[in-house]
C-alpha cells in the first residue's frame, strides 16, 4: 500500500478516536498500530519498539523531568507565591494582557517539555476574573510557550541542529530571531488583542513592604527557572536531575520564606498516572515509526521524487514534526538529510527547523499540547484551531523571506 494512503488513514483514526474523546495518548498509539498492521505485522517490531522506549535515557529524563515540574508548580502554587507573581507583575506591568502572553513566553526558554505545565496555571492564575474561555487559555499557554523554540540558544533541538549541520548555534540564533518576534506578534493579534475585559490596574502606593513583597514573589518564581537553565547549560546537568535538584532546595527555601508546603503533598500529588500513560503511549508510537520503517519510507519517497530541494525539506520536515511532535524528532531525522543536501547551509537548516517546528505545534503527539489540554480540560479541537491559522500566518511570513533572500 501506498505510504502516503497508510500516513492517511492513521491520521484519520486519530482524529476519529479524538473526536470521541479518547485520550490522545492511547488515540496516538492506535494510529502507531495502523502503520504496523500495514507495513510489518511482526511481534519483533512491537518489542523492538517497547526495548527502544524503556531503555532510551530520554524516556526517563523526560518523565521524571515533567514530574519534578509538576512539584514545582505544587510547590509555587501552594505556597501563593504564583499568585503574589502574577499580582506584582500586574502591578509592574499594569496589563494582564502582557502577563498572559510574557510570561508563558519567558519560561518557554525551559529546556524541558514539563515548562508548559509550569507555565499553565500562571496563565489560569493571571486571567482570573475575567471570561475567557478554557480552549483561549490552553492556545495561549501553547502558542507563547513556543515562540522562541527556533531561536533559543540552550532549546535541545537547536543544539543538536547546529551540531549535525556543522554550523554555530549563535549563527542559527540570529538567522531565526526576528521569526519569534513574529511568531510573538501573530499570537498578539489573533489570541491576545481580541480579548475583552477590563485589565486589572492598580494605582496602589507602592510602599516599601510591597515593594519588598514584589521582590519575594518574583525572586521565589523566577529563581527556580533560571537555576535550573543553568544547571543544564554550565553544568550539564539532565533536565530531570537539574528539576529535582530544584524541587529539593525549594523545600528548605520556602520554610525559610515561612511558606512551606508539605513534603507529602507535593510529592504525592504530583503523581498523574493519566497523564504519565499518555507521554509513554507517545514515546511508543515513536519507537514504531522507527522499527517498522515507516519514517525511511516516508523520507524515501520525498526524496525520490522531482520536486524542488527546499521544497522536500520542507514537507519532509513538517510531516516529521507532525509524526513525532518533538523539535529532537524531526532535527535528528531531517538534519542529516540536510548535512548531505547542503553542507553548513544556514538557509535550508533554517527552513528544516521552521517547517519541523510548525509540524510538531499542530500535533496531537506533542507533549506539551497534551500537557495543556489537560491542565485546562479544554476540548482538543478547539484548542488547536488557532494554533494552525497562526502556525499557517507563520510559515507564509518566513517561506515570502526565504524566497527573496536564500542564495
Amino acid at each position: 500500500m501506498n505510504i502516503f494512503l497508510i500516513l492517511a488513514l492513521a491520521i484519520l483514526v486519530i482524529v476519529v478516536l479524538l473526536r470521541f474523546r479518547v485520550p490522545i495518548g492511547p488515540s496516538i498509539l492506535a494510529g502507531g498500530l495502523v502503520f504496523w498492521l500495514a507495513e510489518d505485522r511482526t511481534v519483533a517490531s512491537l518489542v523492538d519498539a517497547a526495548v527502544t522506549t524503556a531503555t532510551l535515557e530520554r524516556t526517563y529524563d523526560l518523565l521524571f523531568a515533567l514530574y519534578f515540574v509538576m512539584c514545582l508548580e505544587i510547590q509555587l502554587r501552594r505556597s501563593g507565591t504564583l499568585k503574589g507573581m502574577v499580582a506584582a507583575l500586574n502591578r509592574i506591568f499594569r496589563s494582564t494582557r502582557v502577563t498572559l502572553s510574557a510570561m508563558p513566553a519567558f519560561l518557554g526558554l525551559l529546556p524541558s517539555v514539563g515548562g508548559a505545565r509550569f507555565s499553565a496555571p500562571i496563565v489560569d492564575q493571571a486571567s482570573r476574573g475575567a471570561t475567557i474561555s478554557q480552549e483561549s487559555k490552553a492556545a495561549i499557554n501553547f502558542w507563547f510557550r513556543h515562540v522562541c523554540e527556533f531561536c533559543s540558544p540552550i532549546i535541545p533541538g537547536m543544539i543538536l541542529a547546529c551540531s549535525i549541520i556543522g554550523i554555530s548555534v549563535s549563527a542559527l540564533v540570529v538567522h531565526l530571531a526576528w521569526l519569534a518576534v513574529a511568531a510573538f506578534a501573530i499570537g498578539w493579534l489573533v489570541l491576545i488583542r481580541p480579548l475583552r475585559f477590563e485589565e486589572k490596574k492598580t494605582h496602589e502606593k507602592a510602599t516599601p513592604e510591597l515593594r519588598r513583597l514584589n521582590a519575594l514573589n518574583i525572586t521565589l518564581a523566577f529563581a527556580p527557572v533560571l537555576v535550573n537553565v543553568v544547571l543544564m547549560m554550565a553544568f550539564d546537568v539532565s533536565a530531570a536531575v537539574a528539576m529535582g535538584l530544584v524541587v529539593a532546595a525549594m523545600v528548605p527555601v520556602l520554610a525559610l520564606a515561612r511558606r512551606p508546603v508539605g513534603v507529602k503533598d507535593v510529592f504525592l500529588g504530583a503523581l498523574d498516572v493519566k497523564l504519565i500513560l499518555n507521554v509513554l503511549c507517545i514515546l511508543y508510537f515513536i519507537g514504531l515509526l522507527t522499527s517498522t520503517g515507516v519514517l525511511s519510507e516516508i523520507i524515501d519517497a520525498f526524496v525520490g521524487s522531482a520536486l524542488p530541494v527546499p521544497v522536500i525539506v520542507g514537507v519532509t520536515s513538517f510531516v516529521i514534526g507532525v509524526l513525532t511532535g518533538m523539535s529532537q524528532g524531526h532535527v535528528a531525522i531531517m538534519m542529516p538529510i540536510v548535512a548531505g543536501i547542503a553542507p553548513g547551509s544556514l538557509d535550508l537548516a533554517g527552513l528544516a527547523l521552521v517547517f519541523g517546528v510548525a509540524g510538531q505545534m499542530v500535533t496531537p503527539t506533542h507533549v506539551c499540547l497534551t500537557i495543556t489540554v489537560d491542565y485546562f480540560k479544554s476540548d482538543f479541537f478547539k484548542t488547536l484551531a488557532p494554533v494552525v491559522v497562526m502556525e499557517v500566518l507563520v510559515l507564509a511570513v518566513f517561506s515570502a523571506w526565504y524566497a527573496l533572500t536564500a542564495a
